[in-house]
């Protein structure tokens, strides 16, 4: 039995032979493609046509612009004029009744800026005189002292003279002191709704009454494009203002003002407890957890 099953599986020279054959085929075929890749060299890279391919880039990225200044003409020059930064501002003499926006910009204006004047005009806004150009927020004292020996307003504008014999005449604005309006007063301000009247109220009552109209930014909702819209219409009575006696106020009354905190609001009293009276603005410097900033805001509402 044993002899048979040897017999069975038997392996001749020749049949060992043919197999070694074959193992070694097999095992070739397994590596040829790591081998080949070792000896392979690599292409040499051709930069000539790298650098006909950019040429060709560029040529279209310069035709680009072109192409749109024909097609878009309005479009292409209004994006065009936001998109280039002047390092240096370009004077001349400007009217800056309905100037374009590129105009602007070539004086040194940013875009935050002219969007302001141009909703300034938008609402029926104009500039009557050089000190009007004042009036819009988003020009600081610095634009406009730089800006006022280039500014030119024609007489017929600057006086409100007629055209055909007949006068043109702004159209009369009534003024409105915010710190005794009323509700309905303060919606005859154009641009001026129930919804603002009533946060205007609101807020003033938290603070005791404005100090300076650049304090109805902080009101929400109103933003510099609307300050700009409404702030000619508008004036401040600081005597109205409602002060408080440092030295008296509870924890509950300086809670209504918008300016302080919890953690500030305790620190004053504790402070008050321990030290005694505040004699003067300059003692608040003493509370530490209170800036400079926090305290100008307060000065006009305290008194000792």
């Amino acid at each position: 039995m044993l002899s048979a099953f040897k017999n069975y599986f038997a392996i001749t020279k020749k049949e060992w032979n043919g197999m070694l054959v074959l193992a070694v085929l097999i095992l070739m075929v397994l590596i040829a493609p790591d081998v080949y890749q070792q000896l392979k060299k690599p292409d040499p890279v051709d930069f000539t046509r790298i650098k006909e391919a950019q040429h060709i880039l560029d040529l279209a990225a310069a035709e680009k612009p072109e192409y749109y200044r024909k097609e878009y003409p309005d479009k292409y020059s209004a994006h065009a004029s936001f998109s280039k930064v002047k390092s240096k501002p370009v004077y001349f003499l400007f009217n800056p009744n309905n100037l374009d926006a590129a105009s602007w910009m070539k004086l040194g204006l940013s875009e935050r800026q002219i969007k302001v004047i141009k909703n300034y005009e938008a609402k029926g806004g104009k500039f009557y005189k050089n000190e009007d150009l004042q009036k819009i927020y988003s020009v600081t004292p610095e634009d406009y002292a730089r800006l006022l020996p280039y500014i030119s307003i024609p007489e017929i504008t600057r006086n409100n003279f007629y055209k055909n014999g007949t006068t043109f005449k702004p159209k009369s604005v009534m003024i409105v002191e915010v710190n005794q309006a009323d509700s309905a007063q303060l919606t005859t301000i154009k641009g001026i709704g129930p919804a603002f009247a009533s946060r205007i109220l609101k807020y003033r009552n938290r603070l005791g009454g404005f100090y300076r109209k650049t304090q109805l930014m902080e009101v929400y909702g109103l933003d510099s494009a609307k300050y700009a819209e409404v702030a000619n219409q508008m004036t401040i009575d600081v005597a109205g203002i409602i002060k408080i006696n440092i030295n008296e106020v509870d924890f509950e009354d300086l809670k209504r003002n918008p300016y302080l905190n919890y953690k500030q609001i305790n620190a004053i009293i504790q402070y008050r407890k321990q030290h005694g009276k505040f004699n003067n603005i300059k003692d608040l410097k003493n509370v530490v957890i209170l800036n400079e900033e926090i305290i100008n805001k307060l000065e006009p509402y305290f008194t000792y």
